[in-house]
């Protein structure tokens, strides 16, 4: 780097083109770079350093990344790679740097048919800036092929969302770890920028240290002026969906109503069109092409709001005027990242939060997906070193009792460290010795519980409620924001109308959800001595079942029904009364019934059984029953190979089965697969056809 006294021209100079890049990127001709972000691209752009900025969300991060981008170019350097994780903040930033005359493409996962062209147009010079998702960092083509010559000609490396790189923040993703494979690889002196809204300061250290030697970490007041932050206590899901109905019209602008379950997004999203109001459900499951046309309806103002689980993050160029969340998340910093897609572009946005008492059972499941114990995975490890090829995950399953996603991340993990890695195929073991880190992963956890007191702190309260947000951010001021309800400057009634409260009693009390039918058996079951493969032909019909344990009216009677403190007993007398509704509506034509026996709650599903013999005058015929009481209720649930091994094992269909339709009841539904053998067994005693029904099912 030049010293300051022979560099003040190109300072200059890069600053006049700095100023006329933004204007172009922003479409305003007065546009002009604040001094704090002319500092972050100047030590990018002019002294090629790492930067680590932390700003709050509408600060401009994507303009300093834009900007820096086209100065670098201009001088001859290569293409800016961007790793996001939010797909629908790309093709915001992509439409913005097309503004800014910068050519901008994406590899993730929903544009593979566009991989090779793009990875041609890379190699030809022809892309300006590429955005990645995360996942693409250890894809094994992308790592092989694309990866190394994207580190021996970027010009410019840029990590959004850069907390995700750290096991301390509150949205911590292994797939990022492997930018530090990737720092390693670039070229001496290229810069690289990591930017977040939602760092404290263990996470920014953290993200810093990664980044290597000499990195600008520039942390800014974390403020959001324009937000007016609020609590509106409601003590039911139905004061709750009544209150949106009744107050959402009240609300300027168009917004987010954040969930914290795809069930509940539906639902509500369902009961709000019902009640006269232009919404829509959005989540993880929502279709690819849908996902971009309902992002466009919404910043655009065609939708009211779109109901969404934190799937949903618009781009920095999005005007809203609120974001209400139904439940809390489990930490502050989570929420303040939520809120924070309100007010960008817009002096005044509202923040609501109305918190639910289940909230707890939501965050309790979340957090049982953390980091597998380490016996656990030791047998992931065994499993691969005795292997003679590459493993999927469904073949690893039949070694584990994990789940998809937490096996994923756990080999995810395993990569980073070096234990394994990810190949065409499947996964290897590399023979790298590993240590299990268990007082990391312990402290971990600990914080992950610190932070769901934090957030119910945020709920209780009395004080200035943007103070207690940049509090947990480690931005420490003591001044209050004079905007949240705390500090007067919102006020929301918490009253609910006498009709919304009967229509959302009327819609959370209809019961009645499908049990779809499992089509194919578990791969690899072979390993586990089971001779079961290819397409399900004995499988049940779509059954019923009551309600979704996550479900905002039934689901509540369920999670209390179930919890491991609730004693044994008969049906509850509302539960009956749904059931008899639901069999109303289905009409299942069957001659017998039989029950799936149950360890725990014995006395609910035979007066299940029982009371529906009675009901519907028809006998029961049979039990699918407990043979092997060594194999614990639910053991194997994680993954299917291992439930299905466990339930062949744990039962045996007893009774005089008749010729006709067998209605086969159960008390709650997890995996499905204790239904879908129960059946098979069913079928082969001779019944016609099976009708599962469940009180529950998750």
């Amino acid at each position: 780097m030049g010293s300051p006294a022979t560099t003040d021209d190109v300072r200059r100079s890069a600053r006049d083109a700095a100023e006329q890049h933004l204007k172009a990127l922003v479409g305003r001709d007065d546009a002009q770079l604040r001094e704090d972000q002319w500092t972050a691209i100047e030590a990018l752009a002019v002294d090629k350093r790492r930067a680590l900025v932390v700003q709050k969300t509408g600060w401009g991060k994507s303009a300093v990344y834009f900007v820096a981008t086209a100065l670098l170019r201009a001088e001859g350097s290569g293409p800016t790679v961007i790793v996001s994780p939010l797909l629908a903040l790309m093709r915001n930033q992509i439409q913005a740097a097309e503004r800014a005359g910068i050519h901008a493409v994406t590899i993730n996962s929903t544009n593979i048919e566009d991989w090779s062209r793009i990875e041609e147009q890379i190699a030809a010079g022809q892309v300006d800036v590429l955005l990645v998702s995360p996942e693409r960092l250890n894809n094994p083509g992308f790592r092989d092929d694309v990866l190394p010559r994207l580190a021996a000609t970027t010009g410019l490396l840029v990590v959004d969302e850069a907390h995700c790189i750290s096991d301390w923040g509150h949205d911590f993703r292994p797939d990022y770890r492997r930018i530090r494979t990737m720092l390693d690889d670039l070229r001496p002196g290229i810069p690289v920028l990591a930017t977040t809204a939602t760092a404290n300061e263990r996470v920014t250290l953290d993200v810093a240290e990664q980044l290597g030697q000499d990195v600008l970490v520039q942390r800014g007041s974390l403020d959001r002026e324009s937000l007016h932050l609020a609590v509106v206590r409601l003590k039911t899901a139905e004061q709750r969906i009544g209150w949106l109905a009744d107050h959402l019209g009240e609300l300027d602008g168009s917004g987010i109503i954040y969930c914290l379950t795809v069930a509940q997004t539906q639902e509500i999203a369902a009961f709000l069109r019902a009640r006269g109001h232009t919404v829509a459900a959005y989540s993880g499951q929502t279709e690819t092409t849908e996902r971009e046309a309902l992002e466009a309806d919404l910043s655009t103002g065609r939708v009211k709001a779109l109901v969404a689980t934190s799937a949903l993050g618009m781009g920095f160029d999005a005007t809203l005027g609120f974001v209400i969340n139904v439940g809390a998340p489990s930490s502050p910093v989570a929420y303040y990242q939520q809120v924070g897609r309100a007010g960008r572009g817009t002096s005044r946005a509202d923040v609501v939060l109305l918190p639910a008492i289940e909230d707890r059972d939501i965050w309790k499941y979340f957090a049982s997906l953390a980091f597998p114990p380490e016996q656990q995975v030791r047998q992931v490890l065994e499993a691969l070193s005795a292997a003679d090829r590459p493993m999927g995950t469904p073949a690893l399953e039949t070694f584990v009792d994990l789940g998809r996603s937490r096996l994923e991340m756990m080999l995810k993990v395993l990569d980073v460290d070096g234990a394994v890695q990810r190949v065409k195929g499947g996964w290897v073991a590399t023979g790298e010795p590993w240590s299990y880190d268990e007082d990391r992963y312990r402290r971990v956890a600990e914080a992950r519980e610190s932070e769901q007191q934090a957030m119910l702190d945020y709920l209780a309260t009395d004080t200035c409620r943007m103070r207690f947000l940049r509090h947990q951010l480690d931005d420490e001021v003591e001044v209050d924001c004079g905007r949240c309800d705390n500090c007067g400057g919102v006020s929301f009634s918490d009253q609910v109308s006498e009709a919304s409260l009967g229509e959302a009693h009327e819609q959370l009390t209809r019961p009645g959800v499908e049990l779809a039918a499992r089509k194919m058996w578990p791969t690899a079951l072979t390993n586990l001595g089971i001779d079961l493969k290819g397409k399900i032909a004995e499988a049940p019909a779509t059954g019923r079942a009551v309600a979704r344990m996550t479900d905002l009216g039934h689901g509540q009677a369920l999670r209390d029904l179930f919890r491991d403190t609730t004693p044994d007993g008969p049906v509850p007398v509302p539960l009956v009364r749904a059931v008899i509704t639901v069999l109303e509506q289905w009409r299942p034509n069957a001659v017998g019934i039989v029950h799936v026996e149950s360890q725990r709650r014995g006395q609910l599903t035979a007066d299940f059984a029982d009371g529906l013999s009675r009901y519907l005058k028809i006998p029961v015929v049979g039990r699918f029953a407990i043979v092997d009481p060594s194999i614990e209720p639910g053991q194997g649930a994680a993954n299917s190979a291992q439930r299905v091994a466990a339930v062949l094992r744990r039962y045996e269909l007893q009774g005089d089965i008749p010729a006709g339709p067998v209605l086969l009841l159960d008390d709650l539904v997890d995996t499905g697969w204790t239904m879908t053998v129960a059946a098979r067994a069913l079928r082969a005693a001779g019944a016609s056809e099976v009708l599962p029904l469940a009180l529950g099912t998750r």
